[in-house]
């Protein structure tokens, strides 16, 4: 597969902005290429620390230090790894690069993420929903029949949001193998999964793009920073495309800082799965709930009576859930995120009590 021929014809001819840094190679002392304010930036010097001095330069437009860093913990070489500010931006740039609007089309399974559908309106991309089963998994009958000359994406979930499972590896290796567009595996939730991670098979297919985040299990939502792993060509079109200058200095060194604590990070998995099990035994003990799915995420999606009532109820107590009860195969549902211990321990009582 030439991943090259996938994407749009305006794409294969667009010469990508050239940043002030990408112009020359070495080391230098003394900048005056890209206009910034040579004199530093306006924090007090006793209160901004060393972090603080390179502010008012213009960060890495490639991040290869937190790239580097990266790809210690997750084997994957720089080549083949993209960040982005949040997910939503390889989500945005997969549709600008390779899905020419008003006449291709992109295959999303609901129940899953909005943004896959945002980001195709934004686009003016076609989007074909083939609803999983009831079981939650793939319909690949329904995939294949939906699939035609102009569908350019599929996107997968998994762990599924808002659901919770992981869909079957098998499942994903037969639309991988069969399906001549890039499969999209969005695995924002992959540290709290028993599956593996999709990420080492990158050499086996060409087409696979797999996105993960910060925002979860590394606790970092608000720096907003994103990564999607893909073959080469694939990242290459990214880098193209992509805002001269997407993550920031301030996040690429806080994310830098986090890297070394993946200790604190494993602990908080183990306790957040540990909790999961509880508060969906707990949950189930409960009256006025119907069902509780299985979960391979950091939440759990519940089947209650009077969804929609119950939520308020919460809201009025200060406690905040996902109502999920007009979503498709979610009817009825509350998507609930695992807390701290002291956190469950309030809803559960909330829950009592309505």
């Amino acid at each position: 597969m030439d991943i090259n021929n996938l994407q749009r014809e305006n794409i294969k001819n667009l010469r990508p902005y050239s940043t002030a840094r990408d112009e020359y190679k070495g080391q230098a002392s003394v900048f005056l290429d890209a206009n910034e304010n040579s004199f530093g930036s306006p924090f007090p010097q006793e209160e901004a620390g060393e972090s603080y001095k390179n502010y008012n330069r213009y960060p890495d437009p490639l991040q290869l230090d937190l790239k580097d860093a990266i790809s210690k913990i997750k084997g994957v070489p720089i080549e083949n790894t993209f960040l982005g500010n949040g997910s939503d931006e390889a989500i945005d740039l997969l549709f600008r690069a390779f899905c020419e609007p008003a006449k291709d089309n992109v295959i999303i399974l609901p129940p899953t993420y909005g943004m896959y559908e945002v980001s195709a309106g934004i686009n003016n991309v076609e989007v074909r929903k083939v609803n999983l089963l009831p079981n939650f998994q793939p319909d690949l009958d329904g995939i294949a029949e939906a699939i035609d000359e102009n569908t350019k994406l599929i996107f997968i979930c998994s762990p599924n949001n808002p659901t919770g499972n992981s869909i079957v590896r098998t499942d994903i290796e037969t639309i991988l193998a069969n399906f001549k567009g890039l499969v999209i595996i969005d695995e924002a939730y992959i540290n709290y999964a028993k599956q593996r991670s999709f990420i080492k098979e990158l050499t086996e297919y060409p087409n696979l793009v797999v996105l993960q985040t910060f925002s979860k299990a590394w606790g970092l939502a608000a720096l907003r920073l994103g990564m999607a792993f893909a073959s080469r060509p694939v990242i290459d079109i990214f880098n193209k495309v992509k805002p001269p200058y997407n993550i920031n200095q301030a996040t690429q060194d806080i994310a830098l800082k986090a890297l070394e604590n993946i200790e604190k990070v494993n602990e908080w998995i183990r306790i957040t799965v540990a909790e999961r099990e509880k508060l969906s035994n707990d949950l189930l003990a409960l009256p006025n709930v119907r069902k509780v799915y299985p979960s391979d995420a950091n939440f759990i999606l519940a089947e209650v009576d009077e969804a929609l009532n119950t939520y308020n109820t919460l809201v009025d107590q200060g406690i905040i859930v996902r109502d999920r009860s007009k979503v498709t195969l979610c009817e009825g549902c509350l998507r609930i995120t695992i807390g701290t211990p002291e956190e469950n321990k309030t809803l559960l009582e909330a829950l009592k009590n309505i």
